[in-house]
């Protein structure tokens, strides 16, 4: 693990394991020769990404068998920590019926309902991770943060509104 000040670089293994905590990421893949990126819901198969996508859509004619990036963190922004995962190998959809029925099994499902939902993996290639630590001391109050109060709250508030950690799909240490 290579950690410069606040960035630690992760391991696949890493990756892997902290993709496997989250529901959603996002598929970065061509279409009409343009980049397009969607949120997906997905988990961690046997060392794949499987994604759930609706049958006959777009998305799932752009995925089956091209090579794409998968992306997917957790960061809190009140106190600019998490970790952001970024994936790249080739999709192709999953056409054997008893792997099919594993993944069904599972729950998966595509993030926009689908009766029959079409299983995309993802076989990583090329793996990379960054986690983000605390600034230090006083890490709610870092230089630069910003926070709000609820509303009529005046200057005798109790302080920052804390909020839950937020996907917003920007990288970390870029």
């Amino acid at each position: 693990m290579e950690r410069e000040d606040r960035v630690e670089t992760l391991s696949e293994a890493e990756c892997l394991r902290l993709l496997s905590t989250v529901p959603v990421g996002r598929v970065v893949y061509t279409e009409h020769a343009l980049p397009a990126v969607l949120p997906v819901s997905f988990e961690v198969l046997d060392g794949r990404l499987v994604l759930a996508v609706r049958r006959g859509s777009a998305t799932a004619r752009g995925l089956d068998g091209t090579v794409v990036a998968f992306q997917a963190d957790l960061l809190d922004p009140v106190t600019r920590t998490g970790w952001s995962v970024l994936v790249h190998g080739r999709a192709d959809v999953v056409s054997d019926p008893e792997q099919v029925r594993r993944v069904l099994r599972s729950g998966l499902r595509p993030w926009v309902g689908d009766p029959e939902p079409l299983f995309v993996a993802l076989v990583p290639e090329l793996v990379s991770g960054r986690r983000l630590f605390p600034a230090g001391p006083g890490v709610p109050g870092a230089p630069g943060l910003q926070t709000r109060r609820p509303t009529g709250a005046g200057p005798t508030s109790a302080g920052p509104v804390r909020t839950a950690p937020v996907n917003t799909g920007f990288p970390l240490g870029s």
